[in-house]
């Protein structure tokens, strides 16, 4: 694992979007694996302003996005596929049938899982940007997670819903379950990019990163990905 630490996040937005655009811009129709969150923020407004300035064509490009939260509908301000659509692919070229993501209204979970597992063998990842729970979590694959799995729905755990309730509302908002990407499905990405920034992320990335290899500690199993970079900023990387 390649660990990049940075002064602050403004720095390691700017490392991301290195990353990100040397993948997009070597190969116009490349697949990205995406996520969301408040981490990865900073580099889609760094890859919008890319396309603005330099015309870098996303025409081509293929997207997967990790996870969606289960009984929000993509028209939903809080759905996953409206947080990708007003910080993203709103800005790009992208065309809308070329992004993907699971479908939080499906009635039949184990149907869902199989689709978009399907759709993921059909579209290996160049590269799989991933943001890190507070517990270790990857994608919502939360600690206990099989490191074998493939797409599945979770049950969150309740430091996540704590988390993430500082985008809705009320914590009482908080979908308690959502469809995610396995374990076995980012691993198979050639390129993983991992973002970590504040102090609160701090234990969990001394565990990813220097701890034992366990599925307590899902984001642990990098530690085995052949191609494999962390970036941090300082606060996150107080531990190391």
């Amino acid at each position: 694992m390649k660990i990049i630490v940075t002064e602050n996040y403004e720095e390691l937005s700017d490392k991301a979007a290195e990353a990100m655009l040397a993948v997009v811009k070597a190969d116009p129709s490349a697949v990205l694996g995406l996520a969301t969150g408040t981490t990865p923020l900073g580099l889609y407004a760094r890859m919008i302003r890319d396309r603005a300035e330099h015309g870098t064509s996303y025409a081509r490009i293929r997207t997967a996005n990790l996870d969606e939260y289960k009984g929000l509908p993509a028209s939903h301000e809080q759905s996953y596929a409206c947080f990708m659509r007003k910080n993203l692919f709103d800005g790009l070229d992208i065309a809308p049938q070329n992004t993907n993501i699971e479908n939080g209204m499906a009635a039949d979970e184990a149907a869902e899982c199989a689709r978009y597992d399907a759709l993921l063998e059909a579209l290996p990842r160049d590269i799989q940007l991933l943001g890190l729970g507070s517990n270790g979590h990857i994608a919502f694959n939360e600690p206990g997670t099989p490191f074998g799995s493939g797409t599945h729905v979770v049950t969150l755990a309740e430091s996540t819903v704590r988390d993430n309730a500082r985008l809705f509302r009320d914590i009482a908002e908080v979908p308690r379950k959502a469809f995610t990407m396995g374990i076995r499905q980012i691993m198979q990405a050639r390129r993983v990019l991992i973002l970590a920034s504040g102090a609160n992320k701090a234990d969990a990335v001394r565990k990813m990163a220097l701890g034992p290899v366990t599925e307590q500690v899902p984001a642990s199993v990098l530690q085995l990905h052949p191609c494999c970079t962390l970036i941090v900023d300082r606060a996150a990387a107080s531990q190391l």
